[in-house]
């Protein structure tokens, strides 16, 4: 890769933010080695030398303001975004009209959310989305799905076919959707 495409690769990355927002992951594993370093940078759960933090996480306001000290799992994380962009499958334009669409998509969500008698738990948008598919599938045969809920519905497939085909990630059981 020249350094072009590394500046690319580097910018998208932190531009986008979908993985650090609760867009795209639901929680970030941390290694039990770093703990130590990271407790200085950032608060997380910590259960017998084990920790973790969920998304989105509290780090990420306009792009990771601990970059430089954070988890190595955060630093390894290639989306398939991030790694057709390093592969010159599609150039930065293309991958950031990608990125504008999940979050199109994802606001066109909420919005139905807030529209409709919706209660997720989770203050993560992947662990709702999880949530939200689970609700819909099992009110659609029901005479409780509107056209509203149907709506909704076909937001989150059109979300779950980008996310799927350009990043390389799915909402948790969206299989049974497809």
């Amino acid at each position: 890769m020249n350094e072009k495409q590394k500046e690319d690769a580097s910018r998208l990355c932190l531009a986008c933010g979908l993985c650090c927002d609760g867009t795209l992951i639901g929680f970030v594993e941390l290694n039990p080695t770093e703990l130590p370093a990271l407790k200085e940078v950032m608060d997380f759960e910590e259960e017998q030398g084990h920790g973790f933090f969920l998304q989105p996480c509290k780090k990420f306001c306009n792009g990771c303001t601990v970059y430089e000290d954070r988890p190595s799992q955060c630093a390894s994380f290639q989306c398939g975004l991030l790694k057709s962009l390093e592969e010159k499958r599609l150039d930065f334009y293309l991958a950031s009209i990608h990125i504008q669409s999940v979050i199109e998509k994802r606001a066109a969500i909420n919005a139905w959310i807030k529209n409709l008698p919706i209660h997720l738990q989770s203050p993560s948008f992947y662990f709702q989305m999880v949530e939200l598919k689970k609700l819909l599938v099992k009110m659609q045969h029901t005479a409780s799905f509107t056209e509203n809920h149907d709506t909704l519905l076909n937001e989150l497939l059109a979300l779950d076919k980008i996310v799927v085909n350009e990043f390389g990630i799915s909402f948790s059981g969206y299989d049974a959707l497809s």
